[in-house]
């Protein structure tokens, strides 16, 4: 099946072929959807938290901030193509929409609308002024990455969505020496243009907040990529014969994840920004969350020490016991009462010897759909996780009727052990979870494989809690139209 040549090119790309040898069983076999018991909801699987709580956990993470290497992980390599998708539509068919015809009447409340007149000679007409939009010979925003498009308006310059992670990062996440540590994911084609807007910018966001920035990039691993294939389930080959390998979507990014040395990690979309003047909530519940981290990996790390050093008496083993259930959010297996006393204690090591994610969950305010779910293991125990629509079999669809919040990609986490060294994240991944999507290029269908998702199966073997958050924290740029909505509007 795979030639010399194939092997070369795999050779090239870092890939082993028994990589793609399982890939390409996954594309005949598919992936198993995941055994769902129930939706997680608000006193079974999502804490809500009373504000006395969350004040609380804020100053707790107040207190240790300064004593934390802390980074803000962000996924920006998207291209803005989706969101600019019903004006490319305008451009080629000519049919104003009723999206186009708000973006062009709303034109002047763009952060770029300025620069959008000037560069498009101050006219009116829309397909003149959609084409400068998008065309390198205008604002080149067809072809940009979403964070280094001008997404806010403010009276001291407009910023980009990447300036305004800048800004949010300063607010909260700024550890040891006040100096701030953000990590974008970029495309290889895009790096220096980000590169170039931090150096324009950077000294501006110092002065104001007062921080030191370190910002640094890494971009998707070619290693990562997963080859296509065709309807028959073969490899796909271009034109020249050689195999279609793509990007493997963001769970390709762990990866770039692992790479990441610190004691905290905040991590949040790059299109997922709001206004200073609607901040506020944004900084609260990012402290809360890691506040309510820090507790959990305090806890996790004192019964660690008693279990290893096995000094745990009958109270605390069952206190212990009672922790994994409560506050990890852990059912334990069907077997458990069954174990011997050394059995239970090395399953309590290996649950509680792991990494550590919280994470925030928006309440459902439109159809329901992938969101936080209790998943039956093979075992008999029960996990919490983020699951998509796709992972849930159509027999158990009923059950995202009962969902009542949905995942914002809000999370912190831990990636050290007790003894402060790095987990190996590859080791916590659920291999048996990924999707298959239809695609085509130059008029040829395909199919082609994401790797787990990076907050789904990546994630899978995390210990994972679910925090309500406000609605007020979600604020995506999906289109451009988006822009126009009160919290990407200034005083709006």
């Amino acid at each position: 099946m795979l030639t010399d040549k194939d092997l070369a090119q795999l050779k090239d790309h870092g890939i082993d072929t028994e990589t793609i040898y399982r890939q390409l069983e996954s594309f005949r076999q598919g992936f198993p959807f995941l055994n769902i018991d129930r939706a997680a909801v608000a006193g079974d699987g999502i804490l809500r938290l009373d504000p006395q709580t969350q004040q609380l956990l804020r100053e707790q993470f107040s207190a240790r901030r300064n004593h934390l290497h802390i980074v803000k992980f962000v996924p920006a390599s998207g291209a803005a193509t989706r969101m600019f998708k019903e004006m490319f539509a305008f451009l080629a068919d000519g049919q104003q929409t009723r999206s186009v015809e708000e973006v062009v009447t709303h034109i002047d409340r763009f952060a770029f609308g300025d620069s959008l007149k000037q560069a498009a000679g101050k006219t009116a007409d829309a397909h003149r002024l959609i084409e400068t939009m998008l065309s390198p010979q205008g604002l080149g925003y067809g072809s940009a990455p979403k964070a280094l498009v001008l997404f806010h308006r403010y009276d001291e310059g407009n910023r980009t969505a990447l300036e305004e992670h800048l800004c949010e990062g300063a607010l909260y996440a700024a550890g040891k020496d006040g100096q701030v540590n953000i990590h974008f994911t970029v495309s290889p084609e895009h790096q220096a243009a980000f590169e170039a807007r931090v150096r324009e910018t950077l000294p501006r966001y110092e002065a104001r907040y007062g921080v030191r920035y370190q910002v640094s990039y890494s971009c998707q691993r070619p290693s990562t990529d997963t080859i296509a294939v065709g309807p028959d389930n073969e490899p796909f080959r271009e034109e020249d014969g050689s195999l279609l390998l793509r990007p493997a979507g963001h769970g390709a990014l762990l990866e770039n994840l692992n790479d990441i040395e610190a004691d905290l990690i905040f991590i949040k979309n790059i299109d997922n920004v709001t206004t200073d003047e609607r901040k506020a909530d944004t900084v609260c519940y990012k402290e809360v969350l890691a506040g309510q981290l820090l507790a959990l990996q305090a806890a996790c790390f004192d019964y660690l020490k008693q279990l290893e050093e096995n000094t745990v008496d009958d109270p605390t083993f069952h206190e212990i016991v009672r922790f994994v259930e409560q506050q990890l959010c852990l059912r334990l297996p069907d077997s458990f009462p069954g174990l011997t006393p050394e059995e239970k204690r090395r399953w309590l090591i290996d649950r509680l010897d792991r990494p550590i994610r919280v994470c925030g969950m928006v309440r459902n305010e439109g159809e329901p759909g992938g969101g936080p779910y209790w998943v039956k293991e093979p075992d008999g125990s029960q996990s919490l996780q983020i699951a998509e629509s796709s992972q849930i079999a159509p027999e158990q669809k009923g059950l995202m009727a009962a969902a009542t919040h949905f995942n914002p990609v809000d999370l912190v986490c831990s990636t050290r052990n007790r003894h402060g060294r790095k987990f190996d994240l590859s080791r916590y991944v659920d291999p048996q979870t990924g999707f298959i999507s239809e695609k085509s290029k130059n008029g040829r269908p395909l199919k082609a494989l994401e790797r787990p998702g990076l907050w789904n199966g990546s994630m899978a073997r995390w210990n994972t809690v679910f925090v309500e958050v406000p609605g007020t924290v979600f604020s995506p740029v999906k289109t451009i139209n988006d822009l126009l909505r009160p919290e990407h509007q200034p005083n709006a």
